[in-house]
């Protein structure tokens, strides 16, 4: 049962990742969209799901609330018998990736440039409802 256990919180590690960097690159590919004058980054659906992504992020970042995916990441870990980390798991992939913690505050501070950013990114190049 703790291979389990384990596969699935491999699992949501997979998926957590993936949500970090649909945000992250997301932002990246319309900053270079805008120039470029790439019409799929004016897409409605796309960049309502996209600031959607990040207010979820900020949102609970500002409420102080542990992301689920982090909380079921955990639970799943210790179901198996696995060490686990403390904090977010974006503050422990920089960490792991850089060898420096930042304060959760720091974080709060990131998550919510990056959500101005992906709100100027409305402003700078408007998203298109198709009919």
């Amino acid at each position: 049962m703790s291979l389990l256990y384990r596969l699935c919180a491999d699992a949501v590690v997979v998926v957590h990742f993936a949500y970090a960097m649909t945000i992250v690159m997301g932002l990246l590919l319309i900053l270079i969209g805008i120039p470029l004058r790439w019409q799929w980054i004016r897409n409605f659906r796309f960049r309502l799901i996209h600031l959607t992504m990040i207010l979820i992020v900020v949102v609970e970042s500002w409420a102080g609330i542990e992301c689920p995916l982090t909380a079921l990441e955990r639970h799943l870990r210790e179901l198996a018998g696995q060490a686990t980390y403390r904090g977010d798991f974006v503050a422990n992939i920089v960490h792991e990736v850089l060898f420096f913690e930042f304060t959760p505050q720091t974080f709060t501070w990131i998550y919510s440039a990056f959500g101005l950013l992906i709100l100027g990114t409305l402003v700078l190049a408007p998203p298109h409802r198709t009919t």
